[in-house]
């Protein structure tokens, strides 16, 4: 897998849509490294559904995206591109004292334009926001976020907003199991219901070695939360999408009655370290 090289400074909004990328793309964005791959599952021939987008801000800021479609082909590539490109247009014109209204002013004017498009389509959304070392996190249904310190602490994991997550965190279920389930791909609450409400997360710092993941369910119903954490913890950040890339292809491919999980699906990830700078 190759490493496109781009710009050490971004200075424009990085929407990607329909992708089915050979190569990771890289970027330097706000004193961070950023890396962003996205492709369609292997089991179909039309276009991912997934978009991606990186939007840099004044001030050492930028807003991160996963915004997964549903609805089928044209509807979910038209949901999920309709929410990048909503909150860039909000994004555009905020300052950074006011990201978290434009954030929400962004997501109701998706949720809205969705609605209006007839076509029974949805979107999740998994975004962070990032202003100098502080992060916080928005979720809509079950793209999820997860941040991890280099000893494998988890300072954040968003709950997916679907039944069998929510029987995990109950207790009923073991994750292992839920990600197994017949029913894992419901999912309760998207952008284009009427009833979409937005999960606003706590305000964290991100330290030096802390990693954070941005992803479509197309991961997390291939790796659990354990082994993604050992792969990204620690180590050069591209070994570490790389072999995200690698084993979830694999199990994806891997369609068997065993206990291993399964499920071919559009995947889209961004992983976000703090930049180390070079000695001297």
């Amino acid at each position: 897998m190759g490493l496109n090289q781009h710009l050490a400074a971004l200075d424009k909004d990085v929407i990607l849509t329909e992708q089915d990328m050979e190569s990771l793309q890289q970027y330097r964005l706000a004193g961070m490294d950023v890396l962003v791959y996205s492709r369609r599952s292997p089991d179909k021939h039309s276009a991912n559904e997934d978009a991606l987008a990186l939007i840099p801000l004044p001030d050492d800021s930028f807003v991160a995206i996963v915004a997964d479609g549903v609805g089928g082909q044209r509807g979910g590539r038209q949901a999920s591109y309709t929410v990048v490109d909503c909150l860039s247009k909000s994004l555009s014109q905020a300052a950074t004292e006011n990201l978290r209204n434009a954030i929400l002013d962004g997501i109701e004017l998706a949720n809205q334009t969705i609605q209006t498009l007839g076509m029974g389509a949805a979107s999740t959304l998994a975004l962070l926001e990032v202003n100098s070392d502080q992060v916080r996190p928005y979720h809509i249904g079950d793209s999820e976020i997860l941040i991890v310190g280099q000893r494998g602490k988890v300072k954040l994991h968003t709950l997916s907003h679907s039944p069998s997550s929510y029987a995990v965190e109950a207790g009923i279920m073991e994750n292992h199991e839920a990600m197994l389930h017949e029913e894992r791909h419901l999912v309760s609450n998207l952008l284009g219901y009427d009833d979409m409400r937005i999960e606003l997360g706590p305000q964290l710092t991100l330290q030096a070695k802390d990693t954070a993941l941005i992803a479509s369910d197309g991961l997390f119903d291939n790796i659990g939360i354990d082994d993604i954490n050992a792969i990204i913890r620690k180590g050069p950040l591209i070994n570490a999408m790389k072999n995200l890339v690698t084993l979830s292809l694999r199990r994806m491919h891997h369609q068997s009655n065993s206990d291993t999980p399964s499920k071919p699906d559009d995947i889209s990830i961004i992983l976000i370290r703090k930049h180390r700078k070079s000695a001297g």
